[in-house]
């Protein structure tokens, strides 16, 4: 499960750090995806890195393999990638970004260590 968590946390960076405006989605998904598939875990993340937030929970702009979208600076985004092992647990971390010109703002301010109890 560490291990699980800590794939999770490494893709969920390289996605954030490839969050910009004018970027393509899909690019912003590779650089998450890239390290799950490294790790082995490629067939355990079924979603996208994360979807445009605004007045619905769910917004068209999409940051996916199956998008051609251009992230807009002034956008929101959910940055949520996740491994989940059929019958067993999954691992989703999920923050909220504001794309910047160059770059993005985190505006989820909560901790990233993992906590076992």
């Amino acid at each position: 499960m560490k291990k699980i968590y800590e794939t999770v946390l490494k893709a969920q960076k390289a996605g954030i750090e490839a969050v910009s405006g004018g970027v393509r989605g899909i690019d912003v998904d590779t650089a998450a995806r890239s390290l799950i598939e490294e790790a082995g875990y490629g067939d355990c993340f079924g979603h996208g890195f994360g979807h445009s937030l605004g007045l619905e929970v769910h917004e068209s702009l999409k940051a996916s393999q199956l998008s051609e979208d251009i992230l807009p600076v002034g956008a929101v985004i959910s940055a949520e990638p996740g491994i989940y092992i059929p019958g067993h647990y999954g691992v989703r971390i999920e923050d909220v970004l504001f794309i910047t010109e160059n770059g993005s703002e985190n505006i989820t301010k909560l901790p990233k260590e993992l906590l076992v109890i």
